[in-house]
């Protein structure tokens, strides 16, 4: 618990001016650390999921689906870098030769990486992680999980509805186990506390090719590919790209 006794503190009110300075820096650390990891990784699709999934789920061979047709495509697999789906997912772009990603969150209970990642970050901080997840991806796949997928599904779509950021592609995958979360959307829309538009900011399947199609559909109409920018060899860059062209 020690290592992670600084967050703690951090979040529990008050500290001296010299401790909120350091938490500052240490923060803006985290940020540059992973910006250098993952600025030449090219256009990534990030998938969610519950950490606990076993291999002999259904959802977690779905999520070997995903990881290995995004990778066919041309795009980097990028998770939260732990088991589960997210350990899914970076298997399934292995078996796709692409690049395989993971944000990977320190616990106090340990969440050790996957062992499919060709690139890791470790953060501390749970806020860092989520704003990278979400600047270096195209699109969003979301299989069942619990608080924390919650945590970063609603956050993303709560940037899209506030304008914070340009609309992305959100495939919720598995209908009956997101049936009650959907009926309590239309909860919402019926009290007015979200618009009719807003349920349109993402779509639910059963099916892994569907889900894809709407992914790359969306990314072929809205987004343009961004220029290359060249490693800086003097601050110690190397591009990490995959290979692999798109079909």
């Amino acid at each position: 618990m020690k290592k992670h006794q600084s967050e703690f503190s951090f979040l529990s009110g008050p500290t001296s001016r010299w401790k909120e300075l350091i938490s500052v820096v240490d923060i803006a650390g985290e940020f540059i650390k992973g910006f250098r990891k993952l600025h030449f990784t090219g256009p990534c699709i990030t998938v969610f999921g519950s950490a606990r999934t076993n291999k002999e789920d259904l959802y977690y061979q779905a999520a070997v689906e995903f990881g290995e047709k995004i990778a066919k495509k041309g795009f980097a697999v990028m998770t939260g870098g732990g088991p589960g789906i997210m350990e899914a997912a970076n298997k399934g772009a292995k078996q796709g030769n692409g690049l395989s990603i993971g944000c990977n969150i320190e616990l106090p209970m340990e969440q050790y990486p996957n062992p499919y990642l060709d690139i890791t970050v470790d953060f501390k901080q749970f806020y860092v992680r989520k704003v990278l997840l979400l600047k270096y991806s195209y699109a969003f796949v979301v299989l069942p999980g619990g608080f924390g997928t919650l945590d970063e599904l609603f956050e993303t779509i709560t940037l899209m509805q506030t304008k914070k950021t340009e609309q992305f592609p959100i495939v919720l995958f598995g209908k009956e186990y997101w049936k009650k979360m959907l009926d309590f959307i239309d909860v919402m829309e019926q009290n007015g506390t979200i618009g009719t538009a807003d349920k349109k900011l993402f779509m639910v399947t059963d099916s892994v090719d569907e889900g894809l199609d709407y992914v790359f559909n969306f990314i072929k109409t809205r987004f343009k590919p961004k220029e290359n920018e060249k490693p800086a060899w003097i601050l110690g860059e190397k591009s990490t790209k995959s290979t692999r062209q798109k079909d």
